[in-house]
């Protein structure tokens, strides 16, 4: 599903250069749930930004399920993100005086989807976590982790090849985390492809499998139990 063979990412800054990645190379298949973990600075959100089709390696290559991405141009990756990703950010990004049924709309009213098919579907993910009488509260209405289940819905409703989690947890009450994490370990165990960054140990721990990346390189890859 992902291969990253050798991936650099440079910085620079007129004459001073930073090496944000250094020689980054994993393969990540389909229906795994990994998380990606390091510290502030590490390079694990670089490294989310190239996964997430956001930004470009310096160097090395990218394949996500089996198309290269490396050398895609802007308008490539837009469709890709559009097509292949779903994305859940720890800000929530939702639209704060729509209904949480519209903001699950959203990415499939960009796509050209037709209003009857976005409604059923919209209507089926925000089922699937949990919030099937609260889709016509706006998200302000809604606690943290009733906005990022929200995310999550937004994320899945376009069937996308990976779900890639950036600090999901890191605005939200543990209690809440917990409840969003469980959502994430049934997505698991239904096939879904997971990719999750966070610098939390505990909410790695709800991954199987945690890639630790530290001054840029690959520190450890381990499965959990």
């Amino acid at each position: 599903m992902i291969t990253v063979s050798h991936i650099s990412k440079l910085y620079k800054t007129g004459d001073i250069e930073t090496v944000a990645l250094s020689d980054v190379s994993f393969e990540i298949k389909k229906g795994e749930f990994v998380a990606i973990m390091g510290p502030s600075g590490s390079g694990k959100s670089t490294l989310m930004h190239i996964l997430g089709a956001l930004d470009q390696p310096t160097s090395g290559e990218y394949n996500l399920d089996g198309e290269s991405i490396s050398k895609a141009n802007d308008d490539e990756l837009a469709d890709i993100r559009n097509k292949k990703i779903g994305f859940i950010f720890q800000a929530f990004n939702l639209l704060p005086r729509t209904s949480a049924l519209k903001n699950v709309m959203l990415p499939m009213a960009y796509a050209g989807i037709p209003e009857s098919e976005r409604l059923v579907r919209a209507k089926k993910y925000l089922e699937m976590v949990g919030l099937g009488n609260r889709m016509d509260h706006t998200s302000n209405q809604l606690s943290g982790g009733q906005q990022q289940r929200v995310a999550i819905a937004r994320g899945l409703v376009m069937d996308p090849a990976i779900l890639l989690a950036d600090e999901p947890t890191g605005n939200i009450a543990s209690n809440q985390a917990a409840e969003v994490m469980d959502i994430f370990t049934k997505l698991h165990e239904k096939g879904h492809t997971i990719v999750m960054i966070t610098h939390e140990p505990d909410i790695a721990e709800y991954a199987k499998r945690v890639i630790t990346i530290r001054d840029g390189k690959i520190l450890e890859d381990k499965k959990n139990k």
